[in-house]
């Protein structure tokens, strides 16, 4: 952060601080957590319980999409889930998501991991709350409000801005951030004793208030009953015929209630998303999150601005990633692979010291030991075992490959169980399909399939079976026998002459 924007930050959090004894100015100090309890400073404060309440009804239309808003993915994971699993990080006891937009689909997607409260006619972010009012009315602790379109909100400062308002013992706290441009934003008025006067937006904001760097992110911590209370309280009085739940600020302070702020560290986690521009910005920042934290965390990255990795991934110890790979949801890496330039893995589980190279991984499973690739395309539900070889343009889809396989080259093979140790030659085929059906091929152990071999499913070959090369397999082969399945050669002499 830039050394003003710095100032700025510790000014606003200087003014806010200082109200009990023994806590520093500024943001509290490093806390360590026990139980739940935090210890600041010499005073030991409990850690309340609180309810999240997530905002995630509005239409979201300069999206320009059938899909609502909240469900479009930052590094492939809906913008509202990243929300949710922040706030169970931070220890919410509750978390409850407003809905609205195509509600139904909000919910199939997001399943059970929240309580859902519906607000079927968007009236406004106080109007939003109300909605879920019988999750909090009678509460005790804290609630914090966040906006389900904020993906780039992480658990810790959430955490911090409970600490703060719990120290503070303020009735609300306001989200906010000091920004270098300020503009379009809702002003954060202080008083000279740190408690927030009023939030002034734009529009309204003097020349002297368009000055003010400290700006309203939307998001607040609310003591509950305060908030039950205020929210009674709120009314229409726009030309919008809106319930604002920037009012709360002046009921709760005409009751003699404390108002603050807590000005956070990184700007980037008030960013909203609001179109396609602002979905690649947030991608972008998340992005560069994931990759630092795998790094951090062991992993070798190549041009680390060229590889996506989706929030979900795991990677095990000590593996390289090189340039331009894509890891999709549901990946998982093993410890000491290798995952080459320009591989794509999706729902793919990769065991220990695997070399992939510029391959596509889809929903299967690769076993220790194995080298994949080049341009190697395994299809969804295939198992590859230990120490086998697939290689350059080989394809396997539905299929299971035992310990110690090699299929090296230009290779299909679809539908079908091969056993251990089993060498297939370039060029063969698995005819899986007849126009109308699918059929699986059976290869046992120890089997020899010679260039250019073609397996008319289904297909039985036994342990040892030797099958030449060019055949078209039509019918079962025996254990340890010798398959030769083509038509004899004729040479006719001085045919080209004639």
């Amino acid at each position: 952060m830039p050394s003003g924007e710095n100032d700025a930050l510790a000014a606003a959090n200087l003014l806010s601080a200082a109200v009990i004894a023994d806590f520093s100015v500024h943001t509290l100090p490093p806390a360590e957590v026990c139980g739940r309890f935090i210890f600041a400073g010499r005073k030991a404060m409990e850690i309340k319980m609180f309810t999240s309440i997530i905002l995630a009804a509005g239409m979201g239309t300069r999206m320009k999409s059938n899909m609502p808003k909240v469900l479009h993915k930052v590094c492939g994971k809906p913008l509202c889930r990243w929300v949710i699993d922040a706030s169970t990080e931070a220890g919410a006891d509750k978390v409850v998501t407003v809905i609205g937009h195509k509600a139904d689909a909000v919910k199939e997607v997001l399943g059970d991991v929240c309580d859902f409260a519906l607000q079927s006619e968007q009236k406004g972010t106080g109007h939003a709350v109300m909605q879920a009012v019988d999750f909090i009315k009678d509460a005790e602790g804290s609630v914090v409000i966040l906006n389900g379109d904020t993906p780039l909100i992480n658990a810790e400062t959430i955490k911090k801005s409970l600490e703060y308002h719990n120290a503070t013992g303020e009735q609300e706290t306001v989200i906010t951030a000091i920004l270098p441009d300020s503009t379009g934003y809702g002003r954060i008025v202080r008083g000279a004793d740190g408690g927030v006067l009023k939030i002034v937006e734009q529009k309204d904001a003097s020349d002297e208030e368009k000055k003010i760097k400290e700006v309203n992110s939307g998001m607040y911590v609310f003591d509950a009953q305060s908030l039950v209370f205020a929210l009674n309280k709120i009314q229409p009085n726009n030309a919008q015929g809106e319930y604002y739940l920037t009012d709360t600020l002046e009921i709760l302070l005409k009751e003699g209630k404390k108002v603050g702020a807590f000005a956070i560290e990184d700007n980037d986690e008030i960013r909203g998303i609001n179109d396609r521009v602002q979905l690649g910005e947030a991608e972008e920042i998340m992005r560069g999150r994931i990759n630092e934290a795998h790094m951090r965390n062991g992993v070798t990255m190549r041009i680390p601005g060229s590889i996506y990795i989706a929030a979900d991934v795991t990677i095990g110890n000590d593996p390289e990633i090189q340039p331009n790979v894509t890891l999709r949801s549901g990946t998982k890496i093993g410890a000491g692979c290798v995952i080459g330039q320009g591989s794509v893995l999706d729902g793919a589980v990769i065991h220990d010291n695997v070399d992939i190279l510029s391959s596509v991984i889809l929903n299967s499973e690769v076993g220790e030991n194995t080298h994949v690739g080049p341009f190697a395309y395994i299809r969804p539900n295939c198992r590859v075992g230990e120490d086998v070889k697939v290689g350059d343009f080989v394809e396997l889809k539905n299929s299971n490959i035992d310990d110690g396989t090699k299929i090296s080259h230009l290779t299909y093979i679809g539908d079908s169980d091969v056993g251990k140790r089993v060498n297939f030659g370039c060029g063969t085929v698995t005819c899986n399909y007849d126009g109308k059906n699918k059929y699986r091929t059976t290869i046992g152990d120890d089997c020899f399939v010679g260039c250019n071999t073609n397996f008319v499913s289904p297909i039985n070959v036994g342990n040892g079976a030797y099958i030449a090369a060019g055949s078209t397999i039509t019918e079962d082969i025996p254990e340890s026998a010798l398959s030769i399945a083509r038509a004899r050669q004729t040479n006719k002499e001085n045919w080209k002459k004639k």
